[in-house]
C-alpha cells in the first residue's frame, strides 16, 4: 500500500444495513505506511452514508436502524422516485468522515467504531480513502 487513495469494497446484504468498518480501515491506515496524517473516508452514493458510533454494544446500531426508519419511513408523501427515504437518510448521516492518524493507526475513543450504513442495499458498494500524511 501507498500514500494516497484506496478504497474499500462493502458488499450489504439487505437494504438497510450498518456495517462496522473500523478494522478494515484500520488495515489500510497500518498498510499504508502513514505515522501521522488524516484519513478521508467518503461514500460515493446516494443512498448510503457513513457515521461514527459506539461500537462496544450492538444495541446502538439497532437502535440507530430502528429510530431512522421511523424518523424517515419507506411510505410516506414523496414525491420522486422510491427510493426517496433512502436518499433522506443518507444525506442525515452525511458522506464522509475525517479521522486522525497517530502512530500508524486511526485515532478513536475507546467506543467509537466506523460504519458504513446502507439503505438501499443490497448492493456492492465502495467507501474511498484518502491518506494525507503529516
Amino acid at each position: 500500500m501507498t500514500v494516497g487513495r484506496h478504497e474499500l469494497d462493502v458488499r450489504t446484504r439487505t437494504r438497510t444495513e450498518v456495517v462496522d468498518i473500523t478494522e478494515a480501515v484500520r488495515r489500510i491506515v497500518r498498510e499504508s505506511g502513514v505515522d501521522q496524517g488524516l484519513v478521508h473516508c467518503f461514500v460515493p452514493h446516494t443512498t448510503a452514508a457513513i457515521t461514527l458510533n459506539e461500537c462496544n454494544d450492538p444495541r446502538v446500531v439497532a437502535d440507530l436502524i430502528a429510530h431512522l426508519d421511523r424518523l424517515v419511513p419507506w411510505t410516506g408523501s414523496w414525491t420522486h422516485e422510491g427510493n426517496a427515504a433512502a436518499h433522506v437518510k443518507a444525506s442525515l448521516l452525511g458522506h464522509s468522515v475525517v479521522l486522525a492518524v497517530d502512530g500508524g493507526d486511526l485515532v478513536l475513543g475507546p467506543w467509537q467504531g466506523l460504519f458504513f450504513c446502507e439503505f438501499h442495499g443490497p448492493r456492492a458498494r465502495a467507501v474511498h480513502l484518502t491518506l494525507q500524511p503529516r
